[in-house]
């Protein structure tokens, strides 16, 4: 285990409207209020359609990261992530997980690592700024190579 104190910075209510894709709506988010780093402790958010990490095959290694994915449609979800921010790119680096109900299928749930996710209805989400210390990613080699957050 690692820990460090963060620092906070400013706190921003953000909605995204019917149509924008979670994450380049994020990235425009971040870059247009200059957040390079923080968390989102929540959002709710009603997607059209969302690819989370899964698969219903049978994998080789059970303590590996599954590289594929599920497309749902019609969801209602929960989520949550982190921001880090990456130098070279000039951009922030998100990691979000969510828990979602389809809808259409008596609110059958599901629980992943987000990918992508176009907005129905609207998000509303909390973003925090972390002012320090910077928060980065970098791949475990020892832990198949998965992005870990960095206190650096």
């Amino acid at each position: 285990m690692y820990s460090h104190a963060l620092s906070l910075g400013r706190t921003f209510g953000v909605v995204l409207e019917p149509g924008e894709d979670f994450f380049p709506a994020l990235h425009a988010f971040c870059a247009g209020n200059d957040v390079r780093q923080g968390y989102v402790p929540m959002f709710l958010a009603a997607f059209s359609d969302v690819e989370i990490v899964g698969t219903c095959e049978e994998v080789e290694d059970p303590q590996a990261p599954v590289w594929r994915s599920v497309h749902l449609t019609n969801v209602e979800a929960l989520g949550c992530g982190t921001l880090a921010f990456d130098p070279a790119a000039r951009s922030v680096l998100p990691h979000f997980h969510v828990a979602t109900g389809e809808k259409t299928r008596s609110a059958a749930g599901y629980m992943s690592h987000l990918l992508q996710a176009r907005v129905q209805f609207l998000v509303e989400m909390v973003v925090v700024e972390v002012t320090s210390p910077p928060l980065g990613r970098r791949p475990r080699p020892d832990l198949y190579h998965v992005p870990f957050l960095t206190f650096d």
